[in-house]
């Protein structure tokens, strides 16, 4: 079975990560510093917290940022679970702002809809969005920014997906149009630390806070102590955090991809590409890259024809050794928010973008035989089931 994702490793990271091994650090070492400072000096940007999971970044950023059981956080609903759950661990509330189907990321043209109907009704606006880089691609972050500046609300770029990826010549995690980013560095994303993650801001007050709560609430810093400290050894609690810490084997892992990232994506890009070629000329559509865009490819997807099962190509792919998968069931479909009071078809751009799409297979070490294989199953797949479905429309 082709998979739809794979890590890219080789002998410069286990390497990198065997030295880990033989050294004095294993957890909170020099190697979790030298990583933050990488990765914010590729996306230019002062500051970087590595943490052992995006979700556990996405939490920190809403807490840093102040949401609470008082706040409203609106998110995308084409996303794993973690880009809303993220508000609920702080108490707050969360709605959905429909996507655009062409690239699955959040519309601007919805976002703003969306604000001015609950002005004008007076309802609640958002106190934090978290627009979601979906499959790699970076959201409009210019029209987003516009909107929260017009409307006073706080902005956290989920960029689980877009390591490596640019905005307007930026490169995403710049924070030039949010308060906050968050990356994943989960095996099957661009690129990986085995578990892990990373939040990048411009904001140094965000950077201490998100530090801080990533270690327990606990500090070493005499400036930040209350009162004076009773010996050389000592460490304030100063408030309630939690051990997201990143180790420094994972940062190892990490900074030894990072060398490679630009390699991954344009690998990533280039076999998209020829995807993209290759369907040219049967009935099925594949996601837009806006021209100020530099995707990083995270997730390769096509949207099939309304008209043909889903099921009956995803099915027939799995059985010819193609990992086709499904990204994603909208998160307000889940039984946990449903019991929250969100309607079964809630955002119906999100819901004509589910009921089609598929995920192929993408990732560096994907050979062109592999590819071949990718591309004639869905082809021949495609074709099948469409002849049938028009035939059968036609003996209706």
């Amino acid at each position: 079975m082709i998979p739809y994702g794979r890590q890219a490793l080789d002998e410069d990271d286990i390497e990198a990560v065997v030295r880990v091994l033989r050294s004095d650090y294993l957890t909170q070492g020099p190697v979790v510093a030298e990583f933050e400072s990488a990765v914010a000096a590729y996306c230019g940007v002062p500051f970087a917290i590595a943490v052992n999971s995006a979700t556990s970044g996405l939490h920190l950023a809403c807490l840093a940022l102040g949401v609470n059981q008082e706040s409203l956080v609106w998110t995308s609903p084409i996303s794993f679970v973690a880009s809303s759950n993220c508000a609920l661990y702080c108490g707050a509330s969360v709605d959905f702002v429909d996507i655009d189907v062409n690239d699955g990321c959040m519309s601007v043209r919805a976002l703003r809809q969306k604000l001015e109907n609950a002005q004008r009704l007076g309802q609640r606006l958002p106190d934090v969005v978290i627009p979601v880089h979906f499959a790699g691609q970076p959201c409009d972050m210019a029209g987003i920014h516009a909107l929260a500046v017009e409307y006073g609300f706080r902005i956290i770029e989920d960029a689980a997906h877009a390591i490596g990826s640019s905005y307007e010549g930026r490169q995403t995690g710049s924070c030039a149009y949010a308060d906050i980013c968050v990356f994943s560095f989960h095996p099957v994303k661009v690129m990986t630390s085995g578990e892990g993650g990373l939040v990048s801001t411009q904001n140094e007050t965000l950077a201490e806070r998100i530090r801080l709560l990533s270690s327990h609430g606990v500090t070493r810093d005499k400036h930040l102590m209350t009162g004076k400290p009773n010996g050389a050894w000592a460490y304030h609690q100063i408030d309630l955090g939690f051990n997201y810490r990143m180790s420094d084997i994972h940062a190892a892992l990490g900074l030894s991809q990072l060398s490679k990232l630009d390699r991954f994506v344009a690998e990533r890009n280039a076999i998209a590409q020829h995807y993209q070629r290759a369907f040219g000329d049967i009935d099925l559509a594949t996601l837009s890259v806006r021209a100020n865009c530099y995707s990083a490819y995270h997730l390769f997807q096509i949207l099939l024809p309304e008209a043909v099962s889903r099921e009956a190509v995803f099915l027939h792919l799995r059985e010819q050794g193609v990992g086709a998968n499904v990204h994603y069931i909208p998160i307000y479909k889940q039984p946990y928010y449903q019991r929250l009071g969100f309607a079964y078809d809630y955002c119906p751009n999100a819901e004509s973008f589910y009921g089609r799409v598929v995920t192929l297979p993408m990732f560096p070490s994907l050979k062109t035989k592999e590819i071949d294989q990718v591309i004639d199953t869905v082809r021949q797949v495609l074709i099948s089931t469409s002849a049938v479905v028009r035939d059968n429309t036609k003996g209706d």
